[in-house]
Formats: C-alpha cells, sequence, structure tokens
C-alpha cells in the first residue's frame, strides 16, 4: 500500500462522491491490526483515527454513519496466549474481543457508541428484521455511533452472514442508507494485479458488477488477495438496493480527509436505480391487511411536515394486522386511503396505546419499538405523490 501523496492519486482521480445523508461505513481487520514486534500486538489506531475523524466530520454536518467494524478476533488473541484456529477458537477469541473493539472505537469517537451484534436469522426473519431495524433508528435518534459486527460468538457456519463486507451491505439496506462506504487497504479496483500485469489498469467506475469483474477478483492478484471479490458481493447486493458503494484506501490520510470533502480517490459502483421510489411504489402497491383512522392533527403533520404517525393520532384500528404489515391510513373507515405505510405494531398493541402519548407506550405495553405506530421511512403519501 502507498503512503499518502504518492501514486494513488494518479491512478485513482478524484470524482465527486454521491450526495448522502446516512451511509454505512465498513473498516476491515487489516486496517485496525496492531503494527508491534508483538505476534497478535491487538487493535491500532493509526488508520482507525482518520476514519474516525471523516465520521466526526459527517456528524457535524448533520449526516448519520453505521459503522460496521471487524477486529474483535484480532482483539481477543492479544488478551490470550492461543494456538490454532477454527470455529470455536474464533467464537471465543471474539467474545474476548468485543468489550475491547468497543473501548477502542470509543476513544476515538466523541459520540457515545453502541454496539449491535447480527446474524443471518436476524436479517432473514420478519420480526427479528424489524426489531434490529427499530433499534438502529433509535440509536441514530440518540445520537449515537451504532457499530456492528457480525456474532461470531454464537454464529456457526450455515448461520454465518460470511464476512462483514456482506453484512455492511445487508446492513445498508436494513438502515436505508444511502451510500455504502468501504474502506480497504489498497487504491481501488483494477482490472489486473497492477505489480505483475503493466496493462493493469484502475477501474474508477462501474456501472454494475458483472461476471467478468467478479472473475477478475476470485484471481490471485490483487482483487484476490485484497478481498475483493467479497467488496464487489457486497457492492452488487447494495446496487440492488439501489445504493450505491464507494471502495477506497483507508491507510490513506489523504483519500480519507478528500472524503470529508465530498471526493473519492477510489471506485466506485453505482446503484441501479431510484432506491426511495422503488420502495414507495412497493408500498403503493402492496396488499394490505389492515387500516388505521387518523384525526386532522395527524392527517395535516403526516402531509404537510413529512412526520411520523404517532398514537396520539389514531382514532381507531381495523384490521388483524401484524407488526411489519402494510397497512392503510385514512380521515374515516370509508374513506379513500391518503397514506399507506408498515406497522410498527400490531392492531391489538395500536388499539391499547390510541390516542395516547408516545411517551406511554412502554407503560401500557411494557415495551416499546419506538414512538411511532408507523415510521416516516416506512410511509408514502398517497393523496400528495404522483404515481
Amino acid at each position: 500500500m502507498s503512503a499518502p501523496g504518492s501514486s494513488i492519486d494518479r491512478d485513482f482521480p478524484a470524482q465527486p462522491l454521491p450526495r448522502w445523508q446516512r451511509a454505512v461505513l465498513k473498516v476491515g481487520s487489516s486496517l485496525l491490526a496492531g503494527f508491534g514486534d508483538h505476534p497478535h500486538p491487538g487493535l491500532d489506531a493509526r488508520h482507525a483515527a482518520g476514519l474516525a475523524r471523516f465520521i466526526a466530520h459527517s456528524h457535524s454536518q448533520g449526516r448519520e454513519v453505521v459503522l460496521v467494524s471487524s477486529g474483535a478476533v484480532a482483539a481477543g488473541r492479544a488478551r490470550v496466549a492461543s494456538g490454532g484456529d477454527g470455529l470455536v477458537l474464533r467464537q471465543a477469541l471474539a467474545a474476548l474481543g468485543q468489550a475491547s473493539l468497543i473501548a477502542f472505537w470509543q476513544q476515538l469517537s466523541e459520540r457515545p457508541v453502541a454496539q449491535v451484534l447480527l446474524t443471518h436469522d436476524d436479517l432473514r426473519h420478519r420480526r427479528r428484521y424489524l426489531n434490529a431495524r427499530a433499534s438502529l433508528r433509535e440509536l441514530l435518534r440518540l445520537g449515537t455511533l451504532p457499530i456492528i459486527n457480525e456474532n461470531d460468538t454464537v454464529a456457526v457456519d450455515e448461520l454465518k452472514l460470511g464476512d462483514n463486507d456482506n453484512l455492511a451491505a445487508a446492513v445498508a439496506s436494513l438502515v436505508d442508507a444511502d451510500l455504502l462506504l468501504i474502506a480497504t487497504d489498497i487504491g481501488g479496483l483494477y482490472s489486473a494485479h497492477p505489480q505483475r500485469d503493466p496493462s493493469a489498469r484502475p477501474i474508477t467506475y462501474a456501472e454494475r458488477v458483472t461476471p467478468e469483474l467478479l472473475d477478475a477478483a476470485g484471481g490471485a492478484g490483487v482483487l484476490g488477495t485484497g478481498g475483493m471479490r467479497t467488496k464487489l458481493e457486497a457492492a452488487a447486493k447494495a446496487a440492488a438496493a439501489g445504493i450505491a458503494t464507494a471502495l477506497f484506501c483507508g491507510r490513506d490520510v489523504g483519500v480519507v480527509e478528500a472524503l470529508a470533502e465530498g471526493r473519492l480517490h477510489g471506485t466506485l459502483v453505482s446503484g441501479q436505480g431510484d432506491r426511495l421510489r422503488a420502495r414507495k411504489q412497493w408500498l403503493r402497491h402492496a396488499p394490505a391487511s389492515g387500516r388505521l383512522c387518523i384525526d386532522g392533527g395527524a392527517a395535516e403533520a403526516l402531509h404537510r411536515r413529512g412526520a411520523s404517525l404517532l398514537p396520539g393520532g389514531v382514532t381507531s384500528v381495523h384490521g388483524g394486522f401484524r407488526r411489519g404489515d402494510v397497512i392503510e391510513i385514512a380521515g374515516h373507515p370509508d374513506a379513500a386511503p391518503s397514506a399507506r405505510g408498515l406497522a410498527q405494531y400490531s392492531a391489538g398493541e395500536i388499539q391499547r396505546i390510541a390516542g395516547r402519548h408516545s411517551r406511554d407506550i412502554e407503560a401500557v405495553l411494557g415495551f416499546r419499538y419506538g414512538e411511532a405506530v408507523v415510521h416516516r421511512d416506512d410511509l408514502v403519501l398517497l393523496a400528495a405523490e404522483a404515481e
């Protein structure tokens, strides 16, 4: 890897970073592993500090960042003497290292950090998916820096997401991110190994992840040894959700600083289609399982202020829908719906909290998924938006 101010800028000239308000940043172990003489020196802030400054700058601009960070196993190895590898040992090392990893990032962050561990099951089952989504939304609302990792301590081979690149792509979709940022230890994608093939060229932009690009990433060159295949797989998954992916060198201070100024020195993989439009179109036409009737104040808040639907504005509940089902929203039972969205609570739960203040939810139900019965990110206005 070249040092700051080297040929990386010539290989990957600046291009505009897509506009974003919420991003998922993935940082791998190669950027966090220690550099001392000890065979397992633990975590080192040499490169992480620059990434932390980028996160802080983004926060100062009113943006939100979710961090997907590797490093728990490396941190665990530094704490105990261990030989070999294997799944069970890695699970134990991950458990040992998680606290160190979170403390490591907390020392670099001005905001409180929050640990979130996920497995494949959390993203495969609807209710667990919704719970993870609601928790991350609340953490962002509270102004924290959520730090996500795969739950290596309990995951087994058939349930593992496989790597944190693909986990980051899944999280980007989970939190409705505008952009996926993957910090690597090389400048970006190349058509071949640049040190072995004189004709190798940097790939600054990819409209889509093609089979040819994946084949190159699976080879023995820079793309393969740098873990670029999993990064391309993640970019393809993000693109399918309408999310662009930026691959850049997290070891180059200048490259990271340029990100804060909206410039990317690296590879940009385009998102396919308009993410928000596709989601809204699905909400418009998916079968509805029930209906909420709301008062005039709630209707005005939805249509004029773009607010979420709070329980205080609900006047009646119709149908036997469950949490996560699509429901209609209208002024009264026989009126044409003016909005549609995903229910954050079941029909029975909303009946119990209808007309109440959001602060009363936990007192009434004994739990709380959030202050809204339909969150604005999961809501489409039918009367105010064109098809």
